[in-house]
């Protein structure tokens, strides 16, 4: 999953909005912090809501699948916003690394990644043995 765009903000970026650890008992935190910070930048209504709950469904599954524990980037460059999360799981196995497709009705999980897909306008996944990073990016 190719990206025109970067997943990780140049170091000193001066669109800096978030740079924060988490864990599991913090997800709640960490989704108002960044909802916070993006409505600061001017972003509102349902794309806020949209990103916010594809970030969301990215750092639950980081607590959930990879450790339990993971960082948390957020900034601006240009007209859009990024957010990457990154973990040091064991990597995103292969099957699960192709834009999903919609899950089955009565599947079990498969939606935070295809969820991203749908509400953000760009997602990038950079996975291996020692971590994953996942950005996601949304026009302002």
């Amino acid at each position: 999953m190719e990206s025109s765009g970067s997943a990780v903000p140049p170091s000193g970026a001066a669109g800096h909005l978030l740079d924060r650890r988490f864990a599991r008992d913090e997800i709640a935190l960490v989704r108002h912090e960044v909802t916070a910070r993006l409505r600061g930048v001017g972003l509102t209504g349902d794309r806020l809501q949209g990103y916010i709950l594809a970030v969301n469904e990215i750092v639950t599954n980081v607590v959930l699948h990879a450790g339990g524990y993971g960082r948390l980037l957020l900034w601006t460059a240009g007209d859009s916003a990024w957010c990457s999360v990154t973990d040091s799981g064991s990597g995103i196995p292969a099957r699960y690394l192709s834009a999903p497709e919609v899950p089955e009705t009565y599947e079990v999980g498969g939606r935070g990644i295809w969820l991203a897909y749908q509400l953000c306008d760009e997602v990038t996944v950079a996975t291996g043995p020692i971590g994953t990073t996942i950005g996601l990016r949304i026009e302002l």
